[in-house]
């Protein structure tokens, strides 16, 4: 199974967490995209890039589309720390989580700055995280 994940790679929080799981990708079976590449629409025109500057999106290799924490679930469990968020998708707690996430993801930049002292950052501070380490 693999996965990409597109992510905002102008979110401190975002990009830390996209960096943690590629140390963990030592098989790459997680395949990393900034949507705010200058050429991501045209690279990827079936993602819509409003949606995912409010969700995380990611697609698996079946082309099937997956939000929110359910591509955070399915990329800690390809790296094998599926223990990570498993909590966040048991029946229970999921509905919870998943509105917790939608909270998180509208504010992320102000929560990013109180975290971080970093609101945004600029395309110097990202990385192509495909890349050989």
């Amino acid at each position: 199974m693999k996965l990409t994940i597109f992510y905002d790679g102008q979110c401190p929080l975002c990009l830390q967490e996209m960096r943690a799981l590629q140390r963990k990708n030592t098989e790459n079976l997680i395949y990393f995209i900034d949507i705010n590449r200058v050429d991501f629409s045209e690279l990827y025109p079936h993602i819509d890039l409003q949606k995912a500057r409010s969700i995380l999106h990611g697609e698996d290799e079946n082309n099937k589309l997956l939000l929110g924490l359910d591509v955070t679930y399915k990329a800690w469990a390809l790296v094998g720390e599926r223990w990570r968020v498993a909590p966040l998708r048991w029946p229970i707690l999921r509905p919870v989580a998943d509105k917790a996430y939608l909270v998180f993801a509208k504010n992320r930049f102000n929560i990013s700055r109180w975290l971080t002292g970093q609101e945004r950052l600029d395309c110097s501070q990202c990385a192509d995280l495909n890349k050989s380490k």
